[in-house]
Order: structure tokens, then sequence, then C-alpha cells
């Protein structure tokens, strides 16, 4: 049977949020020469900009349109060749010898991927089998939904769509799980929410791969549809972007696939097109 607990850690997250400074925000006295690093991040802002120009102005259907057509260009990366991606994607930033496990949260040595107890493999946050893509180049490759994840934990995630409740997950603290749904801790609530977005918006169907969308309920299988969406707008609200997660966006944008996840940059999106 699900339980929530929606209403007391969404009020704890919320609350936290208030405190949250903007990013633009300044504190001090004002300098007239900026230090080099803010030249840098003023260039990355602009650039960003820039990338997102196309869709400026819009709103619903139009932009959901308008940033598929921006972010479908792209370079792509072999299954293979995601081990090695995720190495650096996923760094910690605490130390450079490990990865940041998705789910259970934990640091862990690169070199420990693989298929054997303990070890860390590929995990699709939007389930392969919801489309029927398997481990294709395209969505079965794309750097913006694969995470490294215990191969324990991602066993017990399956291709279970997301939702609140259940029993806790051994091994991912903070996660629970029943027979239809996961729920992740709820430090990556908004990662995976901005995930599954992205790639409702990118695979619209027109490239031979099927065209993935969000829907409001569990137990899709393999329809190419992911859920609920309801509480994946929660999510994207309640656990806004961080900085791990935003370096994510741009290794994969300067070093890999040269697309953005357009809602890790711009969140408020989100409610825009859903």
């Amino acid at each position: 049977m699900r339980f929530s607990r929606t209403a007391p850690r969404a009020a704890g997250l919320a609350a936290a949020a208030l405190f949250l400074i903007p990013a633009t925000a300044t504190a001090g006295p004002q300098r007239t020469a900026a230090a080099p690093h803010a030249a840098t991040a003023a260039a990355t802002a602009t650039s960003v900009d820039d990338y997102y120009a196309p869709a400026a102005g819009k709103t619903g259907a139009a932009l959901k349109a308008a940033l598929h057509d921006i972010i479908k260009n792209q370079s792509t990366v072999t299954y293979d060749g995601v081990w090695n991606a995720l190495k650096v994607t996923d760094q910690d930033p605490a130390n450079p010898n490990n990865v940041i496990l998705v789910y259970s949260g934990r640091s862990q040595s690169k070199n420990s991927n693989g298929g054997g107890v303990d070890d860390w493999n590929r995990e699709h946050v939007w389930a392969k089998s919801h489309g029927d893509f398997g481990t294709a180049t395209g969505p079965g490759t794309d750097l913006h939904h694969l995470r490294p994840e215990d191969v324990t934990v991602n066993s017990t995630r399956g291709n279970k769509d997301f939702d609140m409740g259940g029993s806790p997950v051994a091994q991912a603290p903070g996660s629970y799980t029943d027979a239809d749904s996961f729920e992740p801790r709820d430090a990556v609530k908004g990662d995976v929410a901005r995930m599954l977005l992205y790639m409702a918006v990118r695979y619209e169907g027109g490239d031979g791969f099927p065209d993935l969308e969000m829907d409001d309920k569990v137990n899709n299988g393999t329809a190419p549809l992911f859920g609920r969406i309801s509480l994946l707008k929660q999510w994207n609200q309640m656990d806004p972007p961080d900085a791990f997660e935003r370096r994510r966006n741009q290794v994969i944008f300067d070093t890999y696939q040269h697309n953005r996840n357009p809602f890790i940059d711009h969140p408020e999106w989100v409610n825009s097109i859903w």
C-alpha cells in the first residue's frame, strides 16, 4: 500500500528554498573592475542565452517545439563510451577518484564499475523499456538521463515510474519503492524530474526513436510514457538545480553531446510547458 510523506518533506524543502540567494545577487560595495571569474561567469551566461535565443518569449507547446529544435542538434556517445563519460560527468567534487551514485548518494571508486555486487552500473533514469529503445545510440546512450548507480539499487528500481511511498531501499538511504513505483532521495528529486522532462522534449518521434511523453500515472510498462508529471513538477520546484547538476550539464555540453538540458538552465520552463 502506497503512503505519502509529501507534506512534511515538501514543507521542509520549501522552507529551505526561501533562504536561497539568487545567483545574480551581489553583496558588499560594487567594484569598478570585475574579477576574472566573474567575467567568465558573465560570458557563460551570455553563451547560454544565445543557445536558447530561438525559444525566447515562447510558452506552452511553442516553447516545447523550439527547445526540441535546439537540443536535437547533438553528438552521440556509444553505450561503451558511457562508462568513461560518467566517470567525468558524475565525478565527486570532493574526491576526483570517485563518482556519486544518483539514488544512493554514495561516493564510490570510478574503477568499481561493472555488473558485480556493490559495483556501479549505468542507470537509465528514463527506463529504456518505456519506449523499447534499449541501448541504441540515441536515447539509450543519452548522458542527460544516464547516471551511475549501485547494481542492486538499479535492479530494485527496474523500470518503475516515479511516485511517493513504499518501503526503504537498501543501500539508497531516503529512497523508497513499492510494486509499481520508485521514490528517489530528496536531494535528487529535482534532478530526476529534469532528466525525464529533457527526454520528453528531446525525443519527439522524428528521428527514428519513439515519441517520449509524460503522463500522470504509474504502471506505464513498455509505453513511451513516464509518470507522474504532477509530482515531478513539484519535485522540480522543491529541489532546484544545484552546483553538481549545473556542472554536469556544462560538461555534457562542452565535452560530449554539445547539447544542454534546458530545465537545468531554466527550471521555470517546466510549468510553462506542462
